[in-house]
């Protein structure tokens, strides 16, 4: 079995989220292009949001991805995204550990969660591995259209 990789987490900057913001994703995961809603575009790259709450994360090979954290009450809105070079290859569960290991670092909540668009199974499975449980479906209006969402969360 192949070691799990070490991610290092480190404050996003400007040039890593240009980077982030360039990356394209094959369909149907082109959903999770930042330039498929503006608004969410903006406000990645809305630099006021980073302090504490964005995060770059790399290996020894490179920028692997980010992390976001909204901190409300008792609980953390988790967003999180792999470069799509980087997606499918069997990382998804340590990536998704270590976003874990640093709420509980930084913010403490006894709960963690995340809404994922419900076309993708693949990532519901890795949340589900990481002890996420599915708590409901809404539906949001993003990229131009309405979407089917689901909420997981995960108890610390």
């Amino acid at each position: 079995m192949d070691c799990p990789p070490e991610y290092t987490v480190e404050p996003m900057t400007r040039a890593v989220a240009v980077r982030i913001d360039e990356w394209r994703y094959d369909p149907p995961y082109d959903f999770y292009d930042l330039d498929a809603d503006p608004a969410d575009r903006a406000a990645f790259v809305d630099e006021s949001t980073w302090p504490d709450r964005r995060f770059a994360v790399s290996d020894a090979d490179g920028l692997v991805g980010f992390y976001s954290f909204d901190p409300s009450g008792d609980t953390v809105d988790l967003g999180l995204g792999m470069a799509p070079d980087r997606t499918g290859e069997g990382d998804g569960e340590a990536f998704v550990r270590r976003a874990l290991a640093v709420a509980r670092e930084r913010y403490d909540p006894p709960r963690v969660r995340l809404g994922v668009a419900t076309f993708n199974e693949r990532a519901m499975r890795v949340y589900e591995r990481c002890g996420f449980e599915r708590v409901g479906r809404t539906e949001e209006e993003t990229n131009g259209g309405l979407y089917e969402f689901q909420w997981m969360e995960h108890e610390l």
